[in-house]
């Protein structure tokens, strides 16, 4: 049994962590190849060490016996069918960013305007079709498998009304081909998949500005009352 901290710098919602770094965390430790699926069960809290425990086929995280999240081999079934978009296109879409104005976590890692330069993520995306979105996430510092995750985790939201239906994420499956090196530009696609009740189902992918696809990743959204 190991044990870990998440930063409070790793914020999503105010008070706990980003989903997509907190199920990086997990992916990262896991010891099997290929894409991994990790359920969050509860918020994932900040600054306070939980307990990893990491075993062939499941990795746990838990605080006080109760599991925070699990993570266990996955499988994409929705690999990226839609054209790659441009970094000059991403660009353009950042100016119809809803976040920018009306955010339901400002200060969110990956997405939240109120971070600077080098501290948050600050990949803001913006509509490019129905349904779709982009934006840039220009790389600062080192890369990690949770940094990525993250990446791949907010963008999809905003292919949805999250300005107007906060979401948190429920379960994300994310395969990685190859990290992002520091002080590059890429481009972060998002794509959302349907709706039913309080849950939305969307797909995301982290491309170069060649377009080559490093990384893909779906998720599993819960609407909540703020």
């Amino acid at each position: 049994m190991n044990s870990l901290t998440i930063a409070p710098r790793f914020n999503g919602p105010p008070g706990s962590a980003n989903g997509g770094y907190a199920a990086g965390l997990l992916a990262d430790a896991a010891p099997w190849e290929g894409p991994t699926t990790v359920r969050l069960q509860r918020p994932p809290p900040l600054a306070i060490p939980l307990a990893l425990d990491v075993g062939t086929e499941e990795v746990l995280l838990s605080l006080d016996g109760e599991t925070i999240a699990r993570a266990r081999p996955g499988d994409l079934a929705h690999a990226m069918t839609w054209e790659p978009v441009t970094v000059e296109a991403a660009e353009e879409a950042e100016w119809r960013y809803r976040g920018l104005h009306d955010h339901p976590f400002p200060s969110c890692f990956v997405c939240g305007p109120d971070r600077a330069v080098g501290d948050g993520l600050r990949i803001f995306a913006g509509e490019v079709a129905p349904d779709l979105v982009a934006g840039r996430w220009h790389t600062h510092g080192p890369m990690s498998v949770p940094i990525t995750w993250a990446a791949l985790d907010c963008t999809s939201a905003w292919s949805c009304d999250l300005a107007g239906r906060p979401m948190v994420l429920g379960e994300m499956t994310a395969r990685i081909d190859e990290l992002p090196t520091p002080e590059t530009t890429y481009v972060v696609m998002g794509r959302h998949l349907h709706t039913e009740g309080r849950k939305t189902w969307t797909a995301s992918a982290l491309l170069s500005a060649e377009g080559e696809v490093l990384g893909q990743a779906e998720h599993l959204w819960i609407s909540i009352t703020l």
